[in-house]
């Protein structure tokens, strides 16, 4: 691994810690205002298993990027987004 990929390695490792200490920030919120989530980081680590030759199931990233099951993820920390939440959502072209 070059110095780059390991510093990126690490940049990536203190990103997901940081997302899971700050369990109060939805993702809807995330997509609203930087246009990702941690889904979207969990299909992107997904996708490079892929291209590295080493298949991640959607559950297996999804886990590995929330530090849990993601449905344990949802029931402890997820809330109903807002209509503002949603308004915004669609405003900006989001998928649903």
């Amino acid at each position: 691994m070059s110095d780059l990929t390991a510093l990126e390695a690490a940049a990536f490792r203190r990103l997901l810690q940081h997302l899971r200490e700050r369990s109060d920030v939805q993702n809807i919120d995330l997509m609203n205002l930087a246009g990702f989530c941690r889904n979207c980081l969990s299909n992107w680590l997904r996708e490079a298993a892929d291209a590295q030759g080493a298949p991640m199931s959607k559950d297996e990233a999804r886990e590995h990027v929330y530090g849990m099951p993601y449905s344990e993820w949802k029931a402890r920390f997820q809330t109903e987004a807002s209509n503002d939440q949603l308004a915004a959502h669609k405003h900006d072209g989001h998928p649903d």
